[in-house]
């Protein structure tokens, strides 16, 4: 996979995976905003055969980051290609400065949060009913960017 940042290009190509992969999908005008307006965002594809096949957004602000979301069509999940994804971002983080990293994850989605623990995530709170879709409660899950395994 070839990872690379995301343009303006792309964002019909991430639409469709955000619809097949989230219950509450990005709209164009996030990417847009993302993309265009927002100094503290890097966005990210992935690219297997001249097809997106994953994508992710992550906040650098100052010495803390948040993955704000990242993603893998289902038809390539469980292949490594989050982990390069996370390996990409954490690589970039690493040269800003930045000290913790942050996410929300479902505390459903298990495969993901064995995931971000093989790297050495950790749950740092429960966020209650979370996500507007139906309710459910998110882990907050943050790893200390020194500590992160490769």
């Amino acid at each position: 996979m070839m990872i690379r940042v995301m343009n303006e290009q792309d964002i019909e190509e991430v639409l469709l995976l955000e619809k097949e992969l989230f219950s509450s999908p990005w709209n164009r005008e996030h990417f847009l905003f993302e993309l265009n307006e927002n100094p503290f965002s890097l966005c990210l594809v992935g690219i297997v055969d001249d097809q997106i096949i994953s994508a992710s957004c992550a906040w650098i602000i100052y010495e803390r980051a948040e993955i704000s979301t990242i993603g893998v069509h289902k038809a390539y999940q469980r292949k490594g290609y989050a982990k390069k994804m996370l390996k990409m971002i954490h690589d970039h983080v690493k040269k800003q400065g930045v000290s913790q990293i942050f996410l929300e994850v479902r505390v459903s989605n298990v495969p993901a949060i064995a995931l971000y623990e093989s790297f050495g995530y950790k749950v740092t709170k429960i966020r209650k009913n979370y996500y507007s879709d139906n309710h459910e409660d998110a882990y907050e899950m943050m790893a200390e960017v020194r500590y992160l395994v490769k």
